[in-house]
C-alpha cells in the first residue's frame, strides 16, 4: 500500500512525541484556590473534597511556603466565614481587620513573592447566601451591591492583595471597583474578572466549603444561563473596557466552548476555572477505582489548556506540581 501521508510517524515514541507536542502542562499555569477558616493549628477536610481542606491561617501560611516551594507562585482565597459575622449586607466583607485581610498580611509577610487573588463577592458574608444585596421582594438589588463590593476590593487592595477576582456578576462591577482602587491609590493592584461566570450545577463542594449555598431561591437572575455561548463574549467585551486584565470562564470543562471562543475573541490573558464539582467527580471516580486519577487528572487540565486558558484555577495544582517535580509524565 503506497501512503503520501503517515501521521503516525510523529507519534512513533516518546521523545518525538514530547518534540510535536502541541500544549504542555506547567505548574506556571496554576492558580491554586485555598480556603481559610478562623481558629489556630487545625485544617479540616472538605467532605465533598477530598484532599481539598480548610486551614487556620497559621496552618494556611505554611501550606502556601510549602507549595511555592514546588513552583506554585500563584493563589485564590477564599474565607470561610463564622455565622455570627455574617448579615444582610455583607459589612465583614471590608473589615479591615476581616479573615481575608489578615491572611493577606500573613501570607505575604511569609511569601511575599506569592501572588494573591482575593475573591469579591457577597455571598460568604451575607446570612441570605447570596452575592448581592436583597430587597424586601428578594430582588438582587445591582447598584447598593457594587457600592459594598468597592468597599470590599479597596479593603483587599490595602492589606497586601495582588489581583481582586470580582465573582458576583453584578453589571458595572468591573469599572466601579477600577475607579475605587485607582482612587484608593491602588492603580497596580490588577483584575480577573469572572467574566462569563455561569449558573452551574458543579459549584455545590465549593458551597459546602464555605457555607455559602443560598439559602433560598437560585443565583440565575446574575449568573449566566448554560445555553447562551455569544452572551459570554458580550460580558467579557464588558469587563475588558471596564478595566479588567484578565478574563475568566468558570466553570472550565463542561465550557470547553466558550474558553475557545473568548480566547480567540480577546488578547488579554484566559482564566479558565476547574471547579469543585469537577474536581469531586474525578475524586469519587478514582476512589471506587473506575478511573486511573493521574491521567485523567492531566488529561482533564491539558483540555482547558487546549481550548485557549492561559490560567486554570484547580484543586489538582499541588497534586499536579508533585508529580512533575517526581518526573511523572502521563
Amino acid at each position: 500500500m503506497q501512503l503520501t501521508h503517515r501521521p503516525r510517524r510523529l507519534r512513533r515514541n516518546p521523545s518525538i512525541r514530547s518534540l510535536v507536542k502541541e500544549n504542555h502542562l506547567s505548574v506556571d499555569d496554576f492558580i491554586y484556590p485555598m480556603f481559610v477558616m478562623e481558629g489556630e493549628n487545625n485544617r479540616v477536610e472538605v467532605p465533598s473534597m477530598p484532599e481539598a481542606y480548610r486551614f487556620t491561617l497559621d496552618l494556611l501560611v505554611k501550606e502556601v511556603e510549602e507549595n511555592y516551594a514546588l513552583g506554585i507562585k500563584a493563589i485564590a482565597l477564599f474565607p470561610a466565614v463564622p455565622e455570627e459575622k455574617k448579615d444582610l449586607t455583607g459589612t465583614e466583607s471590608f473589615n479591615p481587620e476581616g479573615l481575608a485581610q489578615r491572611a493577606v498580611r500573613a501570607i505575604k509577610a511569609a511569601v511575599p513573592d506569592v501572588i494573591i487573588f482575593t475573591d469579591v463577592a457577597l455571598d460568604p458574608f451575607t446570612t441570605h447566601g447570596h452575592d448581592g444585596i436583597i430587597d424586601d421582594n428578594g430582588v438582587i438589588l445591582n447598584d447598593e451591591t457594587v457600592e459594598v463590593l468597592v468597599k470590599m476590593a479597596v479593603s483587599q487592595a490595602a492589606a497586601g492583595t495582588d489581583f481582586v477576582s470580582p465573582s458576583d456578576m453584578m453589571d458595572g462591577r468591573i469599572g466601579a471597583i477600577r475607579q475605587g482602587l485607582d482612587a484608593a491609590g491602588f492603580e497596580n493592584v490588577g483584575i480577573l474578572a469572572y467574566s462569563a461566570k455561569y449558573a452551574s450545577a458543579y459549584y455545590g463542594p465549593f458551597r459546602d466549603a464555605l457555607g455559602s449555598a443560598p439559602k433560598s431561591g437560585d443565583k440565575k437572575t446574575y449568573q449566566m444561563d448554560p445555553a447562551n455561548s455569544r452572551e459570554a463574549i458580550k460580558e467579557v467585551y464588558l469587563d475588558i473596557a471596564e478595566g479588567a486584565d484578565i478574563v475568566m470562564v468558570k466553570p472550565a470543562l463542561a465550557y470547553l466552548d466558550i474558553i475557545a471562543k473568548v480566547k480567540d475573541a480577546t488578547n488579554v490573558p484566559v482564566a479558565a476555572y476547574n471547579v469543585s464539582g469537577e474536581y469531586a467527580m474525578i475524586k469519587a471516580a478514582a476512589q471506587l477505582g473506575w478511573i486511573d486519577e493521574k491521567k485523567v487528572m492531566f488529561e482533564t487540565l491539558l483540555s482547558m489548556k487546549r481550548a485557549g486558558a492561559d490560567l486554570i484555577l484547580t484543586y489538582h495544582a499541588k497534586s499536579v506540581a508533585q508529580l512533575l517535580a517526581a518526573g511523572y509524565r502521563p
